[in-house]
Protein backbone atom coordinates (compact mmCIF):
# COMPACT_ATOMS: atom_id res chain seq x y z
CA UNK A 1 0.00 0.00 0.00
CA UNK A 2 0.72 4.17 -0.37
CA UNK A 3 3.36 5.33 2.86
CA UNK A 4 0.61 7.61 4.65
CA UNK A 5 1.92 10.82 4.99
CA UNK A 6 2.46 10.66 8.79
CA UNK A 7 2.17 7.04 10.38
CA UNK A 8 -0.76 6.69 12.41
CA UNK A 9 -0.43 4.35 15.91
CA UNK A 10 -2.98 2.78 17.40
CA UNK A 11 -3.04 2.63 20.77
CA UNK A 12 -4.72 2.74 24.32
CA UNK A 13 -2.60 5.64 25.02
CA UNK A 14 -2.17 7.56 21.40
CA UNK A 15 -3.54 10.80 21.10
CA UNK A 16 -6.44 11.38 18.97
CA UNK A 17 -5.70 12.88 15.44
CA UNK A 18 -8.30 15.64 14.23
CA UNK A 19 -9.05 16.63 10.66
CA UNK A 20 -10.46 19.96 10.49
CA UNK A 21 -12.67 19.45 6.95
CA UNK A 22 -14.31 22.23 4.65
CA UNK A 23 -11.83 24.61 5.27
CA UNK A 24 -12.30 27.83 3.11
CA UNK A 25 -10.60 30.79 4.46
CA UNK A 26 -7.02 31.16 5.87
CA UNK A 27 -7.87 32.55 8.75
CA UNK A 28 -10.05 29.21 9.60
CA UNK A 29 -7.02 27.17 7.83
CA UNK A 30 -4.66 28.62 10.56
CA UNK A 31 -6.70 28.27 13.67
CA UNK A 32 -6.82 24.47 12.83
CA UNK A 33 -3.08 23.92 12.50
CA UNK A 34 -2.54 26.36 15.91
CA UNK A 35 -4.80 23.88 17.37
CA UNK A 36 -3.60 20.72 16.56
CA UNK A 37 -5.17 19.51 13.86
CA UNK A 38 -3.14 16.54 12.13
CA UNK A 39 -5.55 16.86 8.85
CA UNK A 40 -6.82 19.72 6.94
CA UNK A 41 -9.69 19.08 4.42
CA UNK A 42 -10.35 20.99 1.70
CA UNK A 43 -14.14 19.96 -0.18
CA UNK A 44 -14.33 19.99 -3.95
CA UNK A 45 -18.08 19.29 -4.86
CA UNK A 46 -19.92 22.29 -5.76
CA UNK A 47 -23.19 21.76 -3.86
CA UNK A 48 -21.56 22.39 -0.77
CA UNK A 49 -21.06 25.63 1.45
CA UNK A 50 -17.68 24.61 1.36
CA UNK A 51 -16.47 24.17 -1.99
CA UNK A 52 -13.72 25.83 -2.72
CA UNK A 53 -11.79 26.31 -6.18
CA UNK A 54 -8.77 24.94 -7.18
CA UNK A 55 -6.89 28.35 -6.82
CA UNK A 56 -8.26 29.62 -3.74
CA UNK A 57 -7.26 25.52 -2.49
CA UNK A 58 -3.99 25.91 -4.00
CA UNK A 59 -3.10 29.05 -1.93
CA UNK A 60 -4.63 27.50 1.16
CA UNK A 61 -2.65 24.42 0.77
CA UNK A 62 0.99 25.76 -0.36
CA UNK A 63 1.39 27.04 3.23
CA UNK A 64 0.49 24.02 5.42
CA UNK A 65 3.61 22.75 7.25
CA UNK A 66 4.71 19.14 6.55
CA UNK A 67 3.56 16.42 9.03
CA UNK A 68 -0.32 17.73 8.64
CA UNK A 69 -1.70 16.33 5.65
CA UNK A 70 -3.63 18.01 3.54
CA UNK A 71 -6.82 16.03 2.22
CA UNK A 72 -8.85 16.82 -0.86
CA UNK A 73 -12.67 15.63 -0.43
CA UNK A 74 -14.23 14.42 -4.19
CA UNK A 75 -17.83 13.01 -4.76
CA UNK A 76 -17.45 10.70 -7.49
CA UNK A 77 -15.02 12.89 -9.13
CA UNK A 78 -13.65 12.29 -12.96
CA UNK A 79 -10.47 11.59 -14.19
CA UNK A 80 -10.38 14.77 -15.84
CA UNK A 81 -11.02 16.85 -12.61
CA UNK A 82 -8.93 14.87 -10.74
CA UNK A 83 -6.00 15.18 -12.90
CA UNK A 84 -6.12 19.13 -12.52
CA UNK A 85 -6.97 18.69 -8.99
CA UNK A 86 -3.59 16.84 -8.53
CA UNK A 87 -1.64 19.36 -11.05
CA UNK A 88 -2.77 22.51 -9.10
CA UNK A 89 -3.09 21.76 -5.69
CA UNK A 90 -0.25 20.16 -2.97
CA UNK A 91 -2.07 17.28 -1.37
CA UNK A 92 -1.28 14.31 0.66
CA UNK A 93 -3.91 12.57 0.52
CA UNK A 94 -7.43 12.06 -1.78
CA UNK A 95 -11.08 11.61 0.14
CA UNK A 96 -13.77 10.01 -1.84
CA UNK A 97 -17.34 10.63 -0.59
CA UNK A 98 -19.13 9.34 -3.22
CA UNK A 99 -20.35 6.02 -4.28
CA UNK A 100 -16.59 5.41 -5.72
CA UNK A 101 -16.65 1.32 -5.80
CA UNK A 102 -13.45 -0.68 -4.59
CA UNK A 103 -12.14 -0.76 -8.04
CA UNK A 104 -12.14 2.60 -8.71
CA UNK A 105 -10.71 2.97 -5.26
CA UNK A 106 -7.73 0.58 -6.73
CA UNK A 107 -7.60 2.72 -9.85
CA UNK A 108 -7.16 5.70 -7.89
CA UNK A 109 -4.61 4.88 -5.77
CA UNK A 110 -2.84 3.22 -8.88
CA UNK A 111 -3.21 6.63 -10.84
CA UNK A 112 -2.16 8.63 -8.85
CA UNK A 113 -0.11 7.36 -6.14
CA UNK A 114 -1.74 9.28 -2.94
CA UNK A 115 -3.06 7.42 -0.04
CA UNK A 116 -7.20 6.75 -0.08
CA UNK A 117 -9.34 7.77 2.01
CA UNK A 118 -12.59 6.31 1.34
CA UNK A 119 -15.77 7.56 3.25
CA UNK A 120 -18.30 4.58 3.97
CA UNK A 121 -21.83 5.65 5.05
CA UNK A 122 -23.66 3.90 8.45
CA UNK A 123 -27.03 4.01 9.18
CA UNK A 124 -27.52 0.55 10.78
CA UNK A 125 -26.02 -2.91 10.90
CA UNK A 126 -26.63 -3.18 7.64
CA UNK A 127 -24.49 -1.15 6.38
CA UNK A 128 -21.15 -2.14 8.36
CA UNK A 129 -20.38 -4.86 5.68
CA UNK A 130 -19.15 -2.19 3.27
CA UNK A 131 -16.68 -1.02 5.82
CA UNK A 132 -15.06 -4.33 5.45
CA UNK A 133 -14.91 -4.41 1.91
CA UNK A 134 -13.14 -1.10 1.15
CA UNK A 135 -11.13 -1.85 4.16
CA UNK A 136 -9.22 -4.46 1.20
CA UNK A 137 -9.16 -1.94 -0.75
CA UNK A 138 -8.43 1.53 0.75
CA UNK A 139 -5.54 3.34 3.14
CA UNK A 140 -7.88 4.09 5.40
CA UNK A 141 -11.83 4.97 6.37
CA UNK A 142 -13.91 7.22 7.49
CA UNK A 143 -17.06 5.96 9.01
CA UNK A 144 -20.09 8.43 8.37
CA UNK A 145 -23.56 8.88 9.34
CA UNK A 146 -25.31 8.17 6.20
CA UNK A 147 -27.10 10.76 4.76
CA UNK A 148 -30.89 11.03 4.28
CA UNK A 149 -32.44 9.87 1.67
CA UNK A 150 -32.18 12.66 -1.20
CA UNK A 151 -29.98 14.98 0.61
CA UNK A 152 -28.31 17.23 -1.67
CA UNK A 153 -24.67 16.46 0.61
CA UNK A 154 -22.79 13.07 1.18
CA UNK A 155 -21.67 14.79 4.28
CA UNK A 156 -21.51 17.44 6.47
CA UNK A 157 -25.04 17.38 7.31
CA UNK A 158 -24.29 17.49 11.04
CA UNK A 159 -25.92 14.16 11.10
CA UNK A 160 -24.93 11.31 13.98
CA UNK A 161 -25.00 7.68 13.63
CA UNK A 162 -25.64 5.51 16.87
CA UNK A 163 -22.09 4.44 17.92
CA UNK A 164 -22.64 1.40 19.72
CA UNK A 165 -22.83 -0.37 16.15
CA UNK A 166 -18.59 -0.14 15.85
CA UNK A 167 -18.47 -0.26 19.27
CA UNK A 168 -15.44 -1.59 19.82
CA UNK A 169 -14.81 -2.72 15.74
CA UNK A 170 -11.37 -2.34 14.31
CA UNK A 171 -10.43 -2.73 10.78
CA UNK A 172 -7.32 -3.42 8.74
CA UNK A 173 -6.24 0.05 8.00
CA UNK A 174 -6.58 3.13 9.94
CA UNK A 175 -9.95 4.61 10.05
CA UNK A 176 -11.55 7.86 10.82
CA UNK A 177 -15.19 8.60 12.65
CA UNK A 178 -17.09 11.48 12.13
CA UNK A 179 -20.84 12.78 11.81
CA UNK A 180 -22.47 14.85 14.35
CA UNK A 181 -19.67 15.49 16.08
CA UNK A 182 -19.05 18.76 18.31
CA UNK A 183 -16.81 19.97 20.98
CA UNK A 184 -20.16 18.73 23.09
CA UNK A 185 -20.25 15.38 22.02
CA UNK A 186 -16.91 14.11 20.86
CA UNK A 187 -15.18 12.68 23.92
CA UNK A 188 -17.98 10.68 24.32
CA UNK A 189 -18.50 9.47 20.49
CA UNK A 190 -14.20 8.55 21.42
CA UNK A 191 -15.16 6.49 24.46
CA UNK A 192 -17.86 4.45 23.05
CA UNK A 193 -16.01 3.54 19.56
CA UNK A 194 -12.42 3.60 20.79
CA UNK A 195 -11.83 6.13 17.44
CA UNK A 196 -8.28 7.26 17.53
CA UNK A 197 -9.20 9.72 14.83
CA UNK A 198 -12.24 11.73 14.80
CA UNK A 199 -13.01 14.24 11.56
CA UNK A 200 -15.70 17.23 12.15
CA UNK A 201 -16.84 19.97 9.61
CA UNK A 202 -20.58 21.56 10.67
CA UNK A 203 -19.76 20.66 13.83
CA UNK A 204 -17.08 23.78 14.52
CA UNK A 205 -18.97 26.36 12.25
CA UNK A 206 -20.39 29.63 12.63
CA UNK A 207 -22.53 28.95 9.72
CA UNK A 208 -21.78 27.08 6.61
CA UNK A 209 -18.44 26.85 4.99
CA UNK A 210 -17.17 29.39 7.83
CA UNK A 211 -15.59 27.91 10.95
CA UNK A 212 -15.20 29.22 14.61
CA UNK A 213 -11.93 29.12 15.83
CA UNK A 214 -13.51 28.75 19.46
CA UNK A 215 -14.92 25.75 18.41
CA UNK A 216 -11.88 24.04 16.27
CA UNK A 217 -9.84 24.97 19.81
CA UNK A 218 -12.58 23.12 22.15
CA UNK A 219 -13.35 20.28 19.65
CA UNK A 220 -9.72 19.12 19.83
CA UNK A 221 -9.17 20.08 23.29
CA UNK A 222 -12.70 17.79 24.04
CA UNK A 223 -11.26 14.62 21.51
CA UNK A 224 -7.96 14.28 23.60
CA UNK A 225 -9.32 15.23 26.71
Amino acid sequence: MVTLPVRIVSSPVAKVRVKICGLTRPADLAAAVAAGAGYVGLVFFAKSPRHVGLEVARDLAVDVAPGIAKVALTVDADDAFLDQLIDTVPLDMLQLHGHESPARVTELRTRYGLPVMKAVGVASAADLPAIDTYAAVADMLLIDAKPPKGAPLPGGNGLAFDWRLIAGRDWTVPWMLAGGLTPDNVAEAVRLTGARQVDVSSGVEAAPGLKDPDRIAAFIAAARA
